[in-house]
């Protein structure tokens, strides 16, 4: 899985980025709670919220490969400024793209390539977490090409510094998962107020909001994709989508894990009790040993799952779900034993290793938690589907 030239130089220049000024300014954002705004600057500049937006709207054109690199190295210094750039690359800017009609690709891609505008996205509902297709929100017949969207959604990310939220709702007659479509609603629309602020256990700088939606007009332009009461197929293709936001979540946990492991090496290397450094230390030696074999599966996982997305493909669910499973699993046992290596000080809040390992609890509940892909997997796995594709086994002979 050899990086091209162009995929290593993007590696390089987000690395360089992150390092100069995402780094230095993830604590004052986790204090404050503040949006990392002059991180999101420093990253426009470099152009790094471009990376998945077709080259027609001023991005790239790049893939989930390119995503994955991107997040990886911003979240090895800055979880909540990864985050931004998981909402360009993987978020609603990748439905509009996709499946979006014109007036929506023209009035947002453009804004979220600049950095200029952040979309949120609606789906969790107080009552309706993974079983999302019990959710409430729903549109009502308002005139020809008119409705009335009423509803409440929870946990949607940067909602309440966002210009606009993608939210899924149910069209007119629909029940269950039938009928469930999504629609892109600005926020400075009359009926949409934001309700409140989680204040989580991290991810502070990039936390969710509750949004709350009265009777707030909706017209055809407003439309991502027509939820049909009679089928589920609208709800698959959004369901699908996820898949991208799965594999940016894998790659954040990869990347601050990667964080925390350097900072281990370096404190074993530099930590001398006794006259020697305790990196000389067998059982220490073997935590890194676990800290790197978990972390070097979950890349292996998702690096396989974003290659077999494909030039603007989408990941293939079984690989999706075995990446963001083991991403997750790695990043809390290599960040849980970072802090162990560290002592005391990796319990303070003068390292940051205390603040990955919060951040990346709250990555191993979003985009589907554990569980739910342990869920997929092991049901998939008893009908017999197996993962890699015969192609894919080839290319990791050759």
């Amino acid at each position: 899985m050899a990086e091209t030239e162009d995929q290593a130089a993007l590696r390089q220049l987000a690395r360089e980025v992150a390092d100069r000024e995402v780094g230095p300014r993830a604590s004052q954002g986790d204090e404050s709670g503040e949006v990392p705004s002059e991180a999101i600057k420093a990253l426009a500049a470099a152009d790094l919220f471009r990376v998945t937006i077709g080259e027609e709207w001023g991005g790239l054109g790049y893939g989930d490969v390119e995503a994955s690199i991107v997040l990886e190295e911003v979240a090895r210094f800055d979880v909540s400024a990864a985050i931004c750039c998981q909402l360009a690359f993987n978020g609603p800017a990748r439905g509009i793209e996709h499946l979006g009609g014109p007036a929506l690709k023209e009035r947002w891609l453009m804004p979220v390539a600049d950095g200029d505008a952040i979309v949120s996205i609606g789906i969790t509902e107080p009552d309706a977490g993974s079983a999302v297709h019990e959710m409430r929100a729903s549109l009502r017949p308002d005139g020809p090409g008119h409705w009335r969207l009423n509803g409440y959604k929870n946990y949607s990310t940067l909602g309440h510094a966002a210009s606009a939220i993608l939210v899924w709702c149910r069209w007119p007659g629909g029940d269950g998962a039938k009928g469930i479509g999504a629609v892109i609603v600005p926020m400075d629309r009359d009926g949409v107020s934001v309700t409140g602020k989680h204040r989580g256990m991290g991810i502070h700088a990039a936390t969710e909001a509750e949004i709350a939606f009265d009777s707030v007009d909706i017209v055809e332009e407003d439309v991502l994709l027509a939820g049909d009461p009679g089928t589920t197929e609208s709800f698959k293709v959004l369901l699908s989508h996820l898949n991208h936001e799965r594999c940016g979540n894998a790659a954040m946990c990869i990347g601050a894990a990667q964080g925390a492991l350097e900072h281990s090496v370096r404190y074993m290397n530099d930590r001398v009790v006794g006259g020697r450094s305790i990196g000389q230390l067998q059982g220490l030696q073997w935590k890194l040993a676990d800290m790197v074999v978990a972390l070097e599966g979950a890349r292996l996982l998702l690096g396989r799952a974003v290659r077999l997305a494909g030039p603007g493909g989408t990941p293939p669910a079984l690989e999706t779900a075995m990446a963001k499973t083991a991403a997750n699993l790695a990043a809390k046992l290599v960040c849980d034993e970072a802090i162990q290596i560290h002592g005391g000080y990796g319990y303070s809040r003068e390292y940051p290793l205390e603040r990955a390992y919060r951040d990346i609890r709250g990555l191993c509940i979003g985009a589907g938690t554990i569980e739910a892909q342990r869920n997929y997997i092991g049901s998939a796995v008893a009908r017999g589907i197996t993962s890699a594709s015969p192609a894919w086994r080839n290319a990791l002979v050759d």
